[in-house]
């Protein structure tokens, strides 16, 4: 595999507090690379800088090995870098079909080729037949659905996904897991938060660990968990399960 995201040293500091402290880390093409970490651990504010609605304050990020630490989110998005966000805020007045062709139109020529896109991504997730009925009375499952649809409209290579089992009864979480896999088989890399160990560690191929700012650790799934710090810190008696 090569290197499609590359992240070095990176700093991210309000107010002299620093959030991401010198953090480093690749995703692999065609990968899926997981994060983990506690609440507050940094986790968010690194997939803010690379997806370009952080600036970071020192570092390199590198995607396809172009440099992109300085670009806007908008531009990365047309690079081919789409993400979904912890809380989802759909268009609510808008049709389920409408809040997709937001995305649709990243790359799209013209309003015909973007409707088609988000129609496509509306069939993948499965919600066709929601299509036309405003997003904001669709439920929680449902709106996580049309979260990624909209990401998925705009064409990515690489996909964020920041804690998108949040909220999820159990069956809908196994949905997204089997959903997720669909798009990793579709050809997009994935680089995801997750608080759920069973969902990071069943998908990821390689994982990350955040803690204070810094990576602490990185392996397969069972190096991780067999890591002694990462024991210590995340996967010790009364986590039920869960990085937190």
């Amino acid at each position: 595999m090569t290197e499609l995201l590359n992240v070095m040293e990176v700093c991210k500091s309000f107010q002299g507090n620093l959030a991401v402290d010198h953090a480093s880390l690749t995703v692999e093409d065609g990968s899926i690379t997981g994060l983990i970490g506690a609440n507050g651990a940094g986790k968010t504010t690194l997939f803010n800088c690379v997806s370009g609605y952080y600036r970071a304050t020192s570092g390199r990020i590198f995607f396809q090995d172009r440099e992109i630490q300085r670009l806007q989110s908008q531009k990365l998005c047309r690079m081919g870098i789409a993400r979904t966000f912890q809380i989802v805020r759909p268009f609510g007045m808008l049709s389920v079909l409408d809040n997709a062709v937001v995305g649709g139109f990243n790359r799209a020529s013209g309003r015909k080729e973007a409707y088609e896109t988000a129609e496509k991504c509306l069939d993948i997730v499965g919600l066709t037949d929601k299509a036309q009925v405003p997003a904001a009375v669709l439920n929680a499952g449902e709106q996580r659905k049309l979260e990624l649809a909209r990401a998925l409209a705009t064409r990515p290579r690489l996909l964020l996904l920041d804690e998108v089992m949040a909220g999820l009864m159990p069956a809908e979480s196994k949905e997204m897991i089997a959903l997720i896999e669909k798009v990793h088989e579709g050809g997009i890399t994935i680089f995801m938060i997750e608080h759920i160990m069973p969902v990071i560690m069943g998908l990821s191929h390689h994982i990350y660990v955040m803690e204070r700012g810094k990576i602490i650790a990185d392996g397969s799934p069972k190096e991780v968990a067999d890591n002694p710090r990462v024991i210590a810190s995340y996967l010790g008696k009364g986590t039920g399960g869960r990085v937190c």
